[in-house]
């Protein structure tokens, strides 16, 4: 059976080896790691045959007819072998800021962390502020400068909770109340400081 890995969300954040992982299919997108939006990448495991997405021109090897978007691929992998070369200390950079904020977000009765506390991401923190929803507290924050999300782009401007929190076991309540920050090469300590301590006054003003 072959195994498909979306691999957009890990891609420049964490250490991948191909001839490692155990997939067949494993996609990634550019942006991701700081390369241009809308170019993105397949790998293709060797002996697996694909039918043509775009039948015509023998583009990707068959696999998808039409001119090549060649300064897009050609600013893809420079991202991506800049991202890797200094991925050890940015994957520690990033923890040690996600980890003050996610002591933040605790310090705040109420609060809750989504997810598994150690395998994740180091850069990114999901969690959520009893009685309050996602789209109230992202306004109430954006009000404050601070721009975060209540899940991925691809859903954003729906209000139905995340469907991966919900496979998670997260409860439909608390899904609801999912907020995301997501931190990058340009987040700064003082930023995270300055977050943790507008956020209970945030959270207090909701509630009431």
């Amino acid at each position: 059976v072959p195994f498909f890995c979306d691999g957009v969300q890990a891609t420049g954040k964490l250490p991948i080896d191909l001839k490692l992982l155990p997939v067949d299919l494993f996609s990634f997108s550019a942006h991701k790691f700081y390369g241009p939006k809308g170019v993105g990448g397949l790998f293709v495991r060797k002996g697996l045959r694909l039918a043509s997405l775009i039948a015509g021109g023998g583009q990707e090897m068959g696999r998808r007819g039409g001119t090549e978007n060649l300064p897009g691929i050609i600013a893809l992998a420079a991202a991506l072998e800049r991202s890797y070369r200094d991925l050890e200390a940015e994957m520690r950079r990033g923890a040690l800021l996600r980890d003050r904020l996610q002591q933040g977000v605790l310090d705040i009765p109420g609060s809750r962390i989504h997810g598994d506390p150690d395998h994740r991401l180091p850069n990114t923190l999901n969690c959520g502020f009893e009685g309050i929803d996602s789209e109230t507290i992202l306004v109430a924050l954006d009000r404050e400068g601070v721009a975060a999300s209540s899940g991925s782009a691809c859903t954003s401007g729906t209000i139905e909770p995340s469907h991966v929190l919900i496979a998670m076991g997260i409860g439909l309540r608390e899904a609801r109340g999912a907020v995301r920050f997501s931190l990058g090469k340009g987040t700064t300590g003082q930023e995270i400081e300055e977050l943790t301590g507008r956020l209970p006054e945030i959270v207090e003003r909701l509630r009431k």
